[in-house]
């Protein structure tokens, strides 16, 4: 999933295995996915491409996100939340 995507695939690709994802993931792509710049699409795109486990201790803050790119988009979608 590494080139842009329609935005039909993304929410398909958001509908996860855990509720916690699906409720970060769905809104995010629903409300803010568009206003992305091209190159933060293919970063958010490539997040959806983890596994579920490793994406909820990421979100969760019990493991840190060791790639920086991936962190940051971690960081957006989690902003947006508590806004």
């Amino acid at each position: 999933m590494t080139e842009m995507v329609s935005k039909s695939r993304l929410l398909w690709a958001c509908r996860r295995g855990m509720l916690e994802l699906d409720v970060l993931f769905m809104p995010f792509v629903n409300e803010a996915y568009d206003d992305l710049i091209d190159a933060d699409k293919v970063i958010f795109q490539r997040l959806l491409t983890c596994e579920d486990p490793e994406l909820f201790s990421w979100f969760m803050g019990h493991t840190p996100c060791p790639d920086l790119e991936l962190k940051s988009m971690i960081d957006a979608i989690l902003k947006r939340v508590k806004a």
